[in-house]
């Protein structure tokens, strides 16, 4: 006989759970409260049909909202998408104004069931986090993630971990976008990499995200510039270890306590602070904190004029650098001065690009290179401002973003080349000419940029993995594995595109286990099929190399080997035959 609390308890079952609402509905309904009732339903009705097609079930319609299941969470995610893509045909042709536009957020796992209705933490996480979706986006936990992650076309981009009200434990969280090769630039969750719990080391540092203290996305710019430029001229000293600033603004949404960061990063220094504006007068706080000991060991209030910020900027470098004791030759500290903008304007724009920028999205880059150039505009020889626009003209011709891309590389090198004719101890303009040589096959002119690059800046991660990728590409691949590792420590968040690089510096080295074992391990392992499928050909493994190269023509129908092969920027052309013999077995053509 079944005991009373098997028999009455309720019933379980897995499932993903979705929920979808839209943006802004209320000032929807004052503008024009019929009209948009009747698009509501009809929006409503609309992903009621296509959810069907995904073998999914609608358990409540809200006023401006719905609620979903679905037995399995890679049909929940492909009817995300293809609801979304719906919504943007139906916007299409009506006034931006009265847009029906959704947030859609999924979770999977437990689902409780009982005679009085639905419920579980499954259920209130899928609901708490799609608030937190931008708009016309979809966001889903790490187990959601986990489950679609090698069954979707699509990218994920780590949005790092987000405490949800009335859940116990914070929520691991990704966007999708449908555009997968940005998203290999972006920040990843490293799940048990032995860098993310390595002893302290103990002339080592992580400075967290400033929070802004102000209205909510007004000036958040101002903290997170700050942040990023006392971590880069920290980064310059060569005595100490920097985390990656990419590492550690993966927690600028969440309250995470000094001691329990330097554990995480595996840093023995922790620095965290406030920035908060009123007119031209800025107030920094800040605090830097000894984890081992853990106490603080040194605090600081700043009121000042804006214009001070370079000065601000300085003093903070010098007493860290002092508190930490680390010995630093006075030529090393005259070094570490760039040349600051003659005019403030343009350090501010330049700022406010950046925000745009690492969003890595065709029109975020857009907006970017308009600050920039607006920066330049203040300030034609701003060597920063230079040097940023050239990354926005790379990522165009990387991605084919603009209508005509044949010119940006051409016009990237030479804002490089400007870049470091007016600041040369900016690491940043050799980093963008390195970059720009590698595409146009200049192989030793762009290592030699990216070695004066690392001299100026020795802790950028972002630049060792792109060092290490130009030196795959010229025939030195045990050089830029090494080198790999190195940036995979300093930045423990590391992007795809670091494992990207891995993966093919292995192949080139004919380590085809080692190089699909990297490849395996991408958050978004789209853009890495191709190493995959030409990996499994070299093996043997013809099965398993056409189904990646299906996955490759499905991510890319218009993909061809030929043009791939004069994409490739290698010295070696024995390393293209090598990778095209791979291509071909594997089925492509």
């Amino acid at each position: 006989m079944k005991s009373r609390d098997q028999s009455e308890g309720p019933r379980r079952r897995l499932g993903a759970a979705l929920f979808a609402d839209i943006v802004n509905y209320a000032d929807l309904m004052s503008r024009d409260e019929i009209g948009t009732h009747a698009a509501v339903i009809a929006r409503l009705r609309l992903l009621g049909q296509i959810g069907e097609k995904h073998r999914g079930e609608v358990v409540q319609r809200l006023g401006d909202g719905i609620f979903m299941l679905f037995d399995s969470a890679v049909d929940c995610v492909c009817f995300a998408m293809q609801a979304q893509n719906a919504m943007q045909s139906e916007n299409a042709g009506v006034p931006s104004e009265r847009h029906i536009v959704f947030r859609i957020g999924i979770h999977c796992g437990e689902i409780l069931f009982d005679d009085e209705g639905i419920g579980g933490d499954t259920i209130n996480i899928a609901a708490r986090i799609e608030s937190l979706a931008p708009p016309g986006s979809i966001v889903l936990t790490s187990t959601v993630h986990e489950q679609v992650r090698n069954k979707v076309t699509a990218g994920f981009e780590y949005l790092g971990p987000r405490v949800l009200k009335n859940i116990a434990e914070p929520a691991e969280l990704f966007l999708l976008r449908e555009d997968s090769e940005p998203t290999a630039m972006t920040p990843a969750l490293r799940v048990g990499r032995p860098d993310r719990v390595a002893a302290m080391r103990g002339q080592s540092v992580v400075i967290l995200p400033f929070k802004f203290d102000g209205k909510p996305g007004s000036e958040n710019w101002l903290a997170h510039g700050l942040t990023e430029d006392i971590t880069t001229n920290l980064s310059r000293f060569h005595n100490l270890f920097v985390i990656a600033r990419n590492s550690a603004f993966v927690y600028r949404e969440k309250k995470i306590s000094p001691l329990d960061a330097g554990h995480l990063f595996g840093v023995r220094y922790v620095i965290h602070g406030t920035v908060r504006r009123s007119g031209k007068r800025i107030r920094i706080t800040i605090q830097l904190v000894d984890v081992i000991r853990d106490r603080t060991i040194w605090g600081e209030h700043y009121n000042r004029n804006l214009d001070d910020i370079f000065e601000i900027q300085d003093e903070i470098t010098r007493i860290v650098v002092a508190a930490i004791a680390v010995q630093i030759e006075a030529s090393e500290r005259e070094r570490l001065r760039s040349v600051p903008p003659s005019d403030l304007r343009a350090y501010g724009f330049v700022l406010q690009g950046q925000q745009h920028s690492f969003q890595y999205r065709r029109e975020e880059n857009l907006i970017a290179r308009r600050l920039y150039d607006a920066a330049l505009q203040a300030d034609p020889l701003y060597a920063r401002a230079l040097a940023a626009k050239s990354r926005t003209l790379n990522l165009d011709w990387r991605y084919n973003w603009g209508e005509d891309t044949t010119g940006a590389l051409d016009e990237a090198l030479n804002l490089a080349l400007s870049a470091t004719l007016s600041d040369e101890t900016d690491a940043r303009g050799f980093g963008e000419l390195g970059y720009a040589h590698l595409y146009r096959k200049e192989h030793d002119a762009s290592i030699s940029a990216y070695r004066r690059a690392l001299l100026l800046n020795p802790n950028d991660a972002d630049l060792m993995s792109d060092m290490a990728d130009a030196l795959a590409h010229s025939g030195q691949s045990e050089e830029a594995i090494a080198l790999l590792e190195k940036a995979m420590q300093l930045n423990p968040f590391f992007p795809d595109q670091y494992l990207w690089h891995l993966g093919g510096a292995y192949y080139k080295l004919y380590r085809y286990d080692e190089a699909m074992q990297a490849i395996q391990s991408m958050q978004n392992p789209t853009e890495g099929r191709r190493v995959l499928a030409a990996c499994y050909a070299q093996l043997g493994r013809l099965d398993d190399a056409r189904f990646e190269a299906e996955k490759v023509l499905k991510a890319h129908p218009g993909f061809r080997v030929e043009h791939w092969a004069n994409v490739l920027p290698d010295r070696l052309q024995s390393d293209v035959e090598h990778f095209v013999e791979g291509l071909q077995k594997a089925g492509l053509r």
